[in-house]
Formats: structure tokens, C-alpha cells, sequence
């Protein structure tokens, strides 16, 4: 019932958007070509979907979208390689994808900074100018921000409470992440496993890794949480993500079906912001009834934080600009 209602405010105000249609005289059978990581069938699926009906509808038929689920068009880097060559017109990406796009922008996911979503929507707000323009100048076009959820650490067969409990362990990093290497020399100990997100699964099923720090939703809907068994209540970080598009294949359509596109995506991005939060909740409460669940005690809680606060300033010395790490850490407080 809620998926259904979800879906119908979705139809409606993507309705009201880009009320007239294209004129007689645009260009016929434009189709702009979408990759994502996520299964069709998912929420990030489903909004899609609809926007993809909503396009359609109000160019005439003129304007398709055509979207590539389950990592058809490769990983998230992958993606925005194909971009960058006109393969690929857009994607809905994580930050890691944004990261190949602006890397500063992946700086929201430092470990232990923005742990809830009004702490991450303030800092956001701050940064949007500077980060869409960075974008901008690479090329890209943010059409609208779409986060993926809260991070908690998951295992198999034990519990990860201190940064000593992972030492000795084989947990899974995406290959293109620039932070979770930080992470791993600092905690010390540990070789994480690279992988890209689609061998997550097949390295699950044999045994190759055996934690995984992901949001609840992501992990329920790539089939990972049901090989891990315990999960930890705390939010490590925020996972973002935002639909992009070339700004060359944007500009190159007429202007109606250019408006068409850009107003019928940022509800769309809205929409999915919203919904996302709220199935990420909802899979993290199924979890949790079916995994063992671990409380972090304060002692913990001062052991990660100051792990991650070694991480966040070993990131300041190259990675990032050391004062854009200061002033989110500043956004965070």
C-alpha cells in the first residue's frame, strides 16, 4: 500500500512539471541512454520507471529515457568513462561515481561526519554551489541529488564492535573508493578486499569476504545482508548520490524537450531522496529482526571516533584540500 501511494504522488507531481508538450517542430526520436547500479525492480527502479513514463508522455513520444539496470553499462566508473566518450548520456550514481566526476564532492562520506540526513542537507546546502559547478567544469550536470542511505557495518559469524575486531578479518572495499583505503592503514591489521559492486554477491557466497559496510536497503536489495548475520546499529556514515548527465548530450537537445528533461528529473531526484530515506529505515527495522544486533558501548564509540578522526585528517594531506575538511568537520558539529 505505502509502495503503491509512493508511486502515485510520484505520477502526479511529475504531472505538473513541464506542462506543455514539444512543439511541432523538434527533433523526433531522441532517446537518452541511463546506467545504474540498481535492480529494476528496486525503489531507485521504480522511480525511475515512472520518470521514464513521464518523459515520454509529455514529449509526445519524442523523448525517451532508456534506462540500463544491474550495472549493464559497468560500474560506476566505468559509467562515467562511457560518458565522458558519448556511450552513455547520464547515470544515477553513488559518491564514488561523483567522485570520478568532482572528487570533493565524496568528501561528505568521510567516516563518522554526517551520521544523520539534516546534518548531511545542511552541509550539502552549503557546498551545492561549489560542488555543481566543479561538475560543471568536468562536463557533467547534476540534474538532481539521490541519496542511497545510511552506512552500518555488517559481518558473518561475529561482531564488529572496536577497530580491533576487524583486524584479521576480510572485508569488502569497492575497488574505486579513495576513503576506505585511509581507513584500513589506519585501523591497521586488515586487507580489505577490492571488489566492484557486482562481485560483491559471488564473494559472499564463497567466503572471500566476510564484512560489508553498506546502507540497509542497498544491502537487502543486492542480496548481500541475507549472507551476513550481524549488523551494527550504528551509523557510520551517509552514502550519497545524485542522477548526472552529460552536459554536451543535455544542451545538444532542443529547448522544450531540454526543459522536458531537467524538470521532470529534479522532481524525480526529490522524489527519490524522500523515498529512499524512508526504505532505507524500513530495511535496516527488517534487518534487524533477522540479524544478531550490535550495540556500540561508549567506549567503542570513542575507539571508532578516533580512528575516523585519524582518517579524516590523513585525507586532508592530498586527497581532499585540508580546509574543505575542516569546514565540513566544522558543518558537522
Amino acid at each position: 500500500m505505502m509502495l503503491r501511494r509512493a508511486v502515485a504522488l510520484l505520477v502526479g507531481a511529475l504531472s505538473l512539471v513541464a506542462g506543455a508538450t514539444v512543439s511541432d517542430d523538434a527533433s523526433a526520436g531522441e532517446v537518452i541512454k541511463m546506467g545504474t547500479l540498481a535492480p529494476k525492480a528496486s525503489p531507485w527502479g521504480q522511480v525511475f520507471t515512472v520518470w521514464e513514463k513521464a518523459v515520454k508522455e509529455k514529449s509526445g513520444g519524442n523523448l525517451e529515457l532508456q534506462f540500463f539496470y544491474n550495472g549493464q553499462q559497468g560500474d560506476e566508473a566505468a559509467m562515467i568513462g562511457k560518458m565522458k566518450a558519448g556511450q552513455l548520456d547520464g547515470a544515477a550514481v553513488t559518491g564514488v561515481g561523483l567522485s570520478k566526476v568532482y572528487k570533493p564532492i565524496v568528501a561528505l562520506q568521510m567516516p563518522g561526519l554526517f551520521r544523520t540526513w539534516a546534518k548531511l542537507d545542511s552541509a550539502r546546502d552549503t557546498m551545492k554551489g561549489e560542488f555543481e559547478k566543479g561538475c560543471e567544469d568536468a562536463g557533467f550536470r547534476i540534474l538532481g541529488w539521490g541519496d542511497v542511505g545510511q552506512a552500518h557495518v555488517m559481518s558473518k559469524g561475529f561482531a564488529i564492535r572496536s577497530p580491533e575486531d576487524i583486524k584479521g578479518k576480510k572485508p569488502y572495499m569497492w575497488r574505486d573508493d579513495i576513503i576506505a583505503p585511509v581507513l584500513y592503514q589506519v585501523i591497521g591489521g586488515v586487507t580489505p578486499v577490492p571488489l566492484n559492486v557486482p562481485e560483491v554477491l559471488p564473494n559472499l557466497n564463497t567466503g572471500a569476504i566476510n564484512v560489508v559496510t553498506a546502507p540497509a536497503l542497498a544491502a537487502e536489495q543486492l542480496q548481500w545482508s541475507s549472507r551476513l548475520d550481524t549488523i551494527v546499529s550504528d551509523v557510520a556514515g551517509s552514502a550519497i548520490g545524485a542522477v548526472i548527465l552529460s552536459s554536451k548530450r543535455v544542451d545538444a537537445l532542443p529547448g522544450d524537450m531540454r526543459s522536458i528533461l531537467t524538470d521532470t528529473g529534479k522532481v524525480a531526484a526529490a522524489a527519490l531522496t524522500k523515498r529512499i530515506r524512508s526504505e532505507d529505515d524500513a530495511a535496516f527495522g527488517r534487518l534487524k529482526g533477522k540479524m544478531t544486533v550490535v550495540d556500540l558501548s561508549a567506549d567503542d564509540k570513542s575507539k571508532w571516533d578516533g580512528i575516523f578522526k585519524q582518517v579524516r585528517q590523513r585525507l586532508g594531506q592530498g586527497t581532499f584540500d585540508p580546509a574543505l575538511v575542516t569546514k565540513l568537520e566544522g558543518l558537522a558539529q
